[in-house]
């Protein structure tokens, strides 16, 4: 049952590859048109060597040694332009389908949840968007190309060699259904070891990625020896398994030339003993042996294309593999739009499962209107599970969260994310100008609300500094600024954006004391009027938050201001204890 299910699954794959080639008709129709040509011009060669033989050089015809070389110019000029316009055509079609399914994948994988980026690597990612799509192009560019292209040759030719003498070529012919079982059998080899070696470079791509972007850590802890050999291991693996590939692609070239001779032998032999008998003319022989021998070249080729093919196929699965993934976030037919404005935020009996492990059990918060929420509690307690449900990055596995009383679920996506504004522990910037990166979620601001946002975040100073001011290139993920300057920017981006709900997840934790107070003050400018929600590690820097809830093991133990939770001494009051214990300590070192 399971393997059919795959193969329905694995000819829907094909058949919408198909559609894609397709839709592009007129081309295809057009490139058909210019193979069709060239099967002509291939099997019209052929078809003169017997004139040429019988006529000019045995019968010494004077007409047709005239006629004849202007023909064969004729012909290798229309095949000359065939070629051309048959080579541009189809790789026409083939780099439209590429850029379709890369644009298809891009797509699919930006709408795909967070938990789905959280699984996969961003390398092997990458590695199916470039390299597997790429794959694809070959087989479609050159693999159908040249299988159709061959095909129609095969055709002009074959008719040809039958118009000579059909009783001879049927024994010709009789040697292709036997090469036909061994090609199939290494093309299903080529196909399962290609696999294999996609699957490799898509972990070297990722191994790459993870190195280069962690470089300074590899350089600080001495690891480049360490990371060297296991590289050399990684490619080790995929020179394993390319020379399989090698050695099962290389197989079918050898197969389809012994068959060859085998079949040109006996041309030679029965043809040969006709012309002797004299039942038949030396031209006759020459122009079935030249059609017999020009035969065998694209019937070789359909050997080699179906490695190709297979390789692609491969890919193609890869691929799909993404792009049938269903999004655990559903997004309902007729979803409610949420106004602009202030917003109560409400989580009801919420509990959520993160592979197979309960993170928040049973969680009942009601935040007002502009009220500023802090959340504590020890690492791994479930402080970032929690503020995560609220834009859908995940959903509840039980209960709900209500914005102004509607169960987000049955909000669209696009309208819940427009009210929320995020600032995470890691400042994400882009390798884009300040600018870009500040205007990033209102793509249309003014130049004077940029330079606003950034005086507000208190940013606007240093980015002043800079030759180029606010059309400075920071860099991968902002590479050239300092983590005080880079989290100032995201504060900017978020006050830009203007959203009524805003979610502080540790956004000065990783900073110095003379950063922090500057990222401090352009956070309180973002706060004010927003329904806040502040994940803080560091407890000194929650006294302006209105509510404090403590959060241990996924569940909400404690709740109140801060001086009511230091009275009740219970967990706030061990979290309190030990932060300025160990402050204390530094001080007196």
């Amino acid at each position: 049952m399971k393997q059919v299910s795959k193969r329905i699954i694995i000819k829907d794959r094909h058949r919408h590859l198909v559609s894609l080639i397709k839709d592009r008709w007129f081309k295809l129709f057009l490139a058909m048109l210019c193979m069709l040509v060239m099967a002509a011009a291939n099997s019209a060669i052929p078809f003169l060597i017997k004139p040429v033989v019988d006529n000019i050089f045995i019968n010494k015809d004077i007409a047709m040694l005239r006629l004849i070389p202007f023909a064969i110019i004729i012909i290798y000029f229309s095949l000359g332009s065939a070629m051309y316009g048959q080579e541009y055509l189809m790789n026409y079609v083939g780099q439209d389908i590429i850029r379709r399914l890369r644009n298809g994948l891009y797509g699919k994988i930006q709408d795909l949840p967070l938990s789905f980026f959280h699984k996969e690597k961003t390398g092997v990612l990458i590695s199916r968007i470039t390299n597997d799509v790429n794959i694809i192009k070959t087989m479609v560019s050159t693999a159908v190309t040249g299988s159709l292209r061959d095909c129609f040759t095969i055709v002009g030719l074959t008719t040809v060699i039958f118009y000579r003498d059909w009783k001879m070529a049927l024994f010709a012919f009789i040697v292709l259904p036997v090469a036909f079982f061994p090609i199939v059998s290494l093309g299903r080899r080529v196909r399962k070891v290609t696999t294999g070696t996609q699957e490799s470079m898509a972990e070297l791509t990722s191994f790459l990625h993870e190195t280069f972007a962690g470089n300074k850590i590899v350089k600080a802890f001495g690891m480049e020896e360490y990371e060297k050999h296991r590289f050399f291991k990684e490619t080790l693996n995929l020179f394993k398994l390319e020379l399989k590939a090698v050695a099962a692609k290389a197989l079918s070239s050898p197969v389809m030339e012994f068959l060859a001779g085998i079949g040109i032998a006996f041309v030679i032999w029965y043809g040969g003993s006709k012309v002797i008998a004299g039942t038949s003319s030396p031209g006759t022989f020459f122009s079935f042996m030249g059609a017999i021998l020009m035969l065998y070249g694209p019937v070789k080729k359909l050997s080699k294309l179906n490695n190709a093919v297979q390789q692609g196929l491969a890919a193609t699965d890869r691929i799909y593999d993404i792009l049938e993934k269903e999004s655990d976030i559903i997004e309902q037919k007729n979803p409610v739009a949420i106004k602009s404005g202030s917003h109560r935020v409400t989580f009801r009996n919420v509990f959520f499962k993160y592979d197979d492990q309960m993170v928040l059990k049973n969680i009942n918060l009601d935040v007002r209107p502009g009220e500023i929420l802090a959340l504590v509690g020890m690492s791994g307690g479930g402080k970032t599970s929690l503020v995560n449900l609220i834009p859908r990055f995940y959903d509840v596995s039980k209960g709900a969260v209500l914005i102004d009383g509607t169960d987000i679920r049955q909000t669209s996506i696009s309208s819940l994310r427009k009210q929320i504004a995020i600032v995470t522990q890691e400042p994400i910037l882009f390798n884009d100008t300040i600018r870009n990166n500040i205007a990033y979620g209102n793509r249309n601001a003014l130049n004077e609300d940029i330079e606003r946002a950034a005086k507000a975040a208190y940013a606007y100073d240093f980015i002043q500094s800079f030759p180029d001011k606010f059309d400075t290139k920071i860099g991968e993920l902002g590479s050239r600024l300092s983590g005080g300057e880079k989290q100032r920017i995201c504060i900017a981006r978020a006050l830009l954006k203007d959203a009524p709900i805003l979610i502080l997840d540790e956004a000065t934790s990783s900073l110095d004391t003379e950063s922090e107070m500057l990222v401090q003050k352009a956070l309180e400018n973002l706060m004010k009027g927003r329904t806040t929600f502040v994940i803080a590690h560091r407890l000194s820097t929650i006294g302006y938050a209105n509510r404090i809830v403590v959060i241990i093991k996924g569940k909400i133990v404690e709740e109140g201001k801060h001086e009511e939770l230091i009275s009740l001494k219970k967990e706030y009051y061990k979290l309190y204890q030990s932060q300025f214990s160990n402050n204390k300590e530094l001080m007196n070192s």
